[in-house]
């Protein structure tokens, strides 16, 4: 059974020493990628339609959440980098934030009657209060969690294997949780619109993933391992060390061109999640289909990667994203000419709109692949800089300013909208109701969806994309540089060919000279890396097996 199961994830390696840690380690993955999409599918709108806050209340909320979390996620970073423990930095946060998760995804869904309609200052009061409790917790549990791969798979191709592993436990998150969230809606009556009277359901589904996810949790915790982290050193913490710390991130050339990049993708990838429920519903008028769509949309994103996977691993973490983002231009293209599903090409409208769901995730799925598998060779070009593993700073570093970029952009999003005259929540039922008759957005509403949906979305996704094309690091360079610095530890010095000081500095942005790597070489003794008859670098090879054990 277990060689059946690497088979079918495609992974490398013994099933019990290699894939098992992999799933074990992948079991978070379950709630970071569930949690997070049912609250991208639903929890605008329920703060829209069903809690009555105003388009730009709800950006607020979103807004000074999110910037919570881009602060916390530095702290979280420098506590698991100085945590010394038996059982390593990272494992004991993950239980501590599984009360936090616990409590704060079931308050997500639950005002206990408070209303924007009645007062919308305490309305949106109490839910960025509880938005912010339940960043926390994902700092707490999501932090130590990512921070963590780097040491648990520090070759090149095993770190895309597991994340590879995890991205197949991210499905296993949102299938079930979006499967529940759709069927809770349809028995409560809730599934062909989202109302004030659709608390009901919307608490169910906030009880029973907070379970679901927390269980996730808690299995990763208790199967995962680490290394003892009682012997690491730890500097003097004040504000000096702090900001020379968050410094030295961004002197990494490959740093700087990976976080540029990714931060033009999630402008893409933000403005389209935060808009598309409106562009579905109001400018496609085809929200009855909504469920259908974000199925279609689920399956689309999962059917892309096993070509992902394969280009990865042929021919380097680059491929897949150069090839298959096109697709998500032209599926957010398809959102510049949609119109009313409810007219006489309505069919036509309908396919485009299905075919849009195909398109944008499948393609938006290959830039996603890049980011999440380049990001953990980032702390070995750092290590080659500085001498030290900081995946927490590394990590953190990073979503300190995409979060923070996120949540300005959530907020962006609901004060256009709003400014362009989009009318929300039991304004519309209230209408509905008294005429009898469909209600239909102004035309300048309709522009503002689609400046959120398409516009914007297309011009970063065409960034992110030139971008990547600029991004110089290949899996030969990562593994020169982690076998340089396995050299550098085992003997005090290495030496290079000028070739390989180049693509040093080249990936570094640095100096040779003036990196951990390059200082202390002045010994008569020579230590250059070795390579085997197929070009694999010897001494990486054996320090890997070392870190293994």
């Amino acid at each position: 059974m277990g060689e059946k199961i690497k088979k079918a994830i495609g992974v490398q390696g013994d099933f019990k020493t290699t894939v098992l840690p992999m799933i074990n380690y992948s079991y978070a993955n379950i709630f970071m990628g569930g949690a997070g999409y049912i609250i991208g599918l639903y929890f605008t709108i329920y703060l829209t339609n069903v809690v009555n806050l105003s388009l730009s209340q709800a950006g607020i909320v979103v807004m000074i959440a999110t910037l919570w979390d881009a602060v916390t996620d530095p702290v979280m970073g420098i506590i698991t980098d100085r945590t010394r423990s038996r059982t390593g930095k990272h494992r004991r946060y993950l239980l501590w934030g599984i009360p936090l998760l616990l409590i704060s995804y079931s308050l997500l869904w639950n005002s206990f009657g408070i209303s924007g309609k009645d007062n919308s200052t305490l309305a949106m009061t109490y839910y960025i209060i509880v938005y912010m409790l339940y960043k926390t917790a994902y700092t707490v549990i999501g932090v130590p969690h990512t921070a963590m791969l780097p040491e648990l798979a520090p070759e090149y191709n095993l770190r895309t294997q597991y994340n590879s592993v995890g991205y197949l436990f991210n499905s296993a998150g949102m299938v079930p949780a979006y499967l529940l969230a759709v069927a809770v809606l349809m028995i409560f009556g809730s599934n062909d619109d989202i109302t004030s009277q659709s608390k009901a359901p919307f608490l169910v589904i906030g009880i029973v993933l907070s379970i679901f996810f927390s269980t996730a949790v808690f299995l990763t915790y208790k199967n995962t391992r680490e290394r003892s982290s009682l012997d690491d050193n730890v500097e003097p913490l004040d504000i000096k060390y702090v900001l020379r710390e968050y410094a030295l991130v961004f002197k990494n050339r490959s740093f700087r061109q990976y976080f540029i990049m990714s931060l033009a993708y999630q402008f893409s990838t933000g403005f389209y999640a935060n808009s598309r429920v409106y562009y579905i519903k109001y400018l496609a008028n085809q929200y009855r289909s909504y469920a259908l769509f974000t199925a279609v949309a689920g399956v689309a994103e999962a059917g892309a990667f096993p070509l992902n996977y394969a280009l990865t691993m042929k021919y380097g973490k680059k491929k897949c994203g150069n090839i298959v983002t096109p697709l998500m231009v032209a599926g957010l293209a398809i959102g510049l000419i949609m119109q009313s599903g409810n007219g006489k090409f309505s069919a036509l409208w309908f396919i485009l709109m299905m075919l849009s769901m195909i398109l944008y995730p499948f393609g938006m799925s290959g830039l996603g692949f890049v980011s999440t598998n380049v990001f953990p060779d980032l702390t070995d070009v750092d290590e080659l800089i500085t001498g030290r593993r900081r995946e927490g700073v590394i990590a953190t570093f990073s979503t300190l300013i995409k979060k923070s970029i996120s949540g300005v952009m959530a907020a962006f999003v609901g004060f256009i909208l709003q400014y362009f005259g989009l009318i929300t929540g039991d304004r519309v039922s209230e209408y509905e109701n008294a005429t009898g008759e469909m209600f239909t957005q102004t035309d300048s509403a309709i522009i503002g969806v689609r400046i959120c949906v398409a516009v914007i979305p297309i011009v970063a996704a065409l960034i992110a994309l030139y971008l990547l094309k600029k991004f110089k690091m290949t899996k030969e360079d990562h593994n020169m540089i982690r076998a340089a610095i396995a050299v550098k530890r085992k003997y005090g010095s290495v030496t290079l060919t000028e070739e390989e000081i180049k693509r040093c500095e080249l990936i570094s942005g640095q100096k040779y000279e003036n990196t951990w790597l390059g200082q202390g070489n002045d010994s008569l003794e020579s230590h250059p890396l070795e390579t085997d008859e197929n070009g694999n670098y010897t001494i990486f090879v054996e320090s890997i097996k070392e870190e293994s054990k």
